[in-house]
């Protein structure tokens, strides 16, 4: 009787081994794409649009910006924290000190009329008295001040130049100014707001600042006067904070990471970057659930000190080499509801050849972005744009596979592009970037929407596997080769000696 037992329960977990072979590896195609389908269902802009509005009122009652270090930048941090606390995620909050850039003294200066520059992260500064000489204006074209030839018939030598932005790095034009004898170069917006960017501190020979699009245009009405560009700074010590809240589930050692940075620039809301990110992510996390049933955990930052790209920086280094191998992967959340906005994602693949090589893992990611617009009928391009420097940067420098959405900010909208997408050809993806009108009604509400669910797909896909970035494979699928492995050494013999009688 017991070998018949034996027999009957060896064919019993034989045919379920042949069940299981045939079913997981369906359950494990259909179990993810159902979660991070619920989970763009539940996220909603209404939802993120309520954030949008508390981040506004904040701004409105601190100034008009969340600049850190600020009370705006304080109350943000607090409502943030507050919401996932209550949530019932497991909340850090990390401090952390940087160097925060303070301005010593800033103008742009021509016969009577004064603006208020920002100096191009390492340029040279000017003297204390500033660097003062004729205003050349250098035409206008799709690429001014990016040639040699830009320069022609100017008398460029020895004065400050007027340069639109556009058409070449900040690199490019402080490198063609200084090489046609210019001693001082300015940039103006092709869009309402600031210009800010940065140069390589090894290479740049002249001060180069960035004016607003106005500011350049009444220049412009000055050339051949008299002008003088002051700009100073210096750096002080600085105390901040990122937080991070990870759910309660999921395997710790394999962590899916999504991030945005938590502050403004000083004298804007930032309501698109990076508000409508941080809004996003805050909805996300809230939606997913403190302890949801997932295979990795999901762990969501918002960084502060990223004014300065510093807040991640600060973490990463916070992290031994074993706790980065815990990170799956980071998704960068940022700026994506640009008024006049497109449907971009970060080059993981390098293949528009600017970036540079990414990690690996990194073009699974741009993919399953790709894909996810795909089935919605947009089709996507790669950027490059923020891939080389911001809070993402150090997570490429650490070798973490990083990928994202972005719906463009500073550059043209194409002709192709506004075809394709709607939109303003001709226009920059969102004209009022780091200016006081990045408001709340700056805001593309279609745009933010599908670029919200998106965020939500793909984090719900990667909390359920994330094989096709790191090799890991999920649950399900491990359990299925396990069954096949099972079902290929045949059903246990009534003889064997594990079952032999005593």
């Amino acid at each position: 009787m017991r070998q018949l037992r034996l027999v009957f329960m060896t064919m019993v977990l034989t045919a379920a081994a042949v069940v299981a072979v045939t079913v997981a590896p369906t359950a494990a195609a259909n179990g993810p794409a159902k979660l991070a389908e619920n989970l763009a269902r539940k996220v909603t802009v209404d939802g993120i649009n309520r954030h949008l509005i508390a981040f506004q009122r904040i701004s409105d009652r601190n100034g008009g910006h969340r600049y850190d270090p600020s009370p705006g930048f304080q109350e943000s941090l607090d409502y943030v924290t507050g919401k996932v606390r209550d949530a019932g995620f497991d909340v850090t909050l990390q401090e952390f000190s940087y160097d925060r850039l303070v301005i010593d003294a800033a103008s742009v200066s021509v016969n009577g009329l004064r603006t208020v520059p920002i100096r191009m992260q390492g340029s040279p500064q000017t003297p204390v008295d500033g660097v003062t000489a004729n205003l050349v204006v250098v035409p206008v074209d799709a690429t001014t001040g990016c040639e040699a030839g830009d320069y022609a018939g100017l008398n460029a030598a020895g004065a400050v130049v007027l340069i639109r932005r556009g058409g070449c790095s900040f690199a490019a034009k402080e490198r063609v100014a200084a090489d046609a004898g210019a001693v001082a170069a300015v940039v103006y917006n092709n869009s309402p707001g600031p210009t800010r960017g940065d140069v390589d501190p090894a290479t740049a020979r002249i001060p180069i600042v960035g004016i607003t699009g106005d500011d350049g245009a009444a220049l412009a009405g000055k050339s051949g006067g008299r002008a003088t560009v002051v700009a100073r700074d210096h750096y002080e010590r600085t105390v901040s904070h990122n937080l991070i809240a990870q759910t309660r589930t999921g395997r710790t050692d394999n962590v899916v990471m999504a991030g945005a940075h938590l502050d403004s620039v000083p004298g804007s809301p930032s309501m698109n970057e990076n508000a409508t990110g941080v809004s996003t992510l805050l909805e996300t996390a809230l939606r997913l659930g403190s302890a949801p049933r997932i295979e990795n955990a999901v762990r969501f930052a918002w960084f502060g000190g990223s004014f300065e790209s510093v807040g991640s920086d600060d973490y990463l280094n916070s992290l031994s080499f074993d706790q980065q191998l815990d990170i799956a992967m980071y998704l960068a959340i940022e700026a994506i509801g640009s008024s006049n906005g497109g449907y971009f994602v970060y080059d993981g693949d390098n293949s528009d050849g600017v970036v540079g090589p990414m990690p690996y893992g990194s073009a699974q990611i741009e993919r399953a972005f790709v894909d996810y617009f795909a089935g919605r009928g947009i089709q996507a391009e790669g950027t490059h744009i923020g891939q080389t420097r911001g809070e993402y940067f150090y997570f490429i420098a650490a070798g973490i596979p990083t990928g994202g959405p972005y719906t463009g900010i500073q550059f043209i909208k194409t002709e192709a592009q506004a075809a394709k997408w709607g939109g303003t050809a001709g226009a920059a993806f969102h004209p009022c970037h780091d200016a006081p009108c990045d408001n709340l009604g700056s805001i593309n509400r279609p745009i933010l929407d599908k670029n919200a669910d998106a965020v939500a797909f793909v984090t719900g896909s990667y909390a359920m596997s994330t094989e096709d970035v790191n090799g890991v494979p999920s649950r399900a699928r491990r359990a299925a080769a396990r069954t096949a492995a099972m079902a290929k050494t045949g059903p246990v013999k009534a003889n064997s000696p594990t079952h032999t009688n005593s």
